[in-house]
């Protein structure tokens, strides 16, 4: 938080000199002491903001490359004659524990090809599939799995 500080001042001075950096460490350092001291927020938080950004930006890339993979199985679903299309409503139960998490699984789905949360209730989903296969393991599948792991970090 300290660096964010420092580069939030370098950037809005527009320069950077020495005496402009020698202030931004001054005034960094004031304003993270004052969020230490007054706003609860410890050092601890920095390594785990940290450890979930690596882990965020991992469940980023998947959500890309899962996107391309249901983009070329939705086209072959829809273009080949001999494959007939058979919808799905299904529903399903996660355990991930906070509403972030909860909320960022409906919209990877709903942003995967194919398929869209058509509900969310605590920790029950409702999603409408394409097709009956687009349905199988969305249950614990690959979002699931991440998002239970950056639930983890800091537990």
């Amino acid at each position: 938080m300290y660096i964010i500080f420092f580069l939030i001042w370098i950037i809005f001075n527009g320069q950077f000199t020495l005496e402009i950096a020698a202030f931004g460490v001054v005034i960094a350092g004031l304003i993270y002491w004052f969020i230490c001291k007054f706003m609860g927020y410890r050092p601890q938080m920095d390594i785990l903001l940290l450890k979930k950004s690596f882990l965020v930006i991992h469940y980023l890339i998947v959500l890309i490359l899962e996107i391309l993979k249901a983009n070329g199985a939705v086209f072959k679903m829809v273009y080949s004659a001999k494959y007939d299309l058979e919808p799905a409503v299904i529903h399903f139960k996660t355990n991930l524990h906070t509403r972030f998490a909860r909320v960022l699984l409906a919209n990877s789905i709903t942003l995967t090809p194919g398929t869209i949360t058509v509900s969310l209730e605590d920790d029950e989903y409702t999603v409408h599939c394409l097709d009956k296969e687009l349905a199988r393991g969305i249950d614990s599948s690959i979002f699931v799995q991440l998002l239970e792991r950056i639930e983890r970090v800091g537990e």
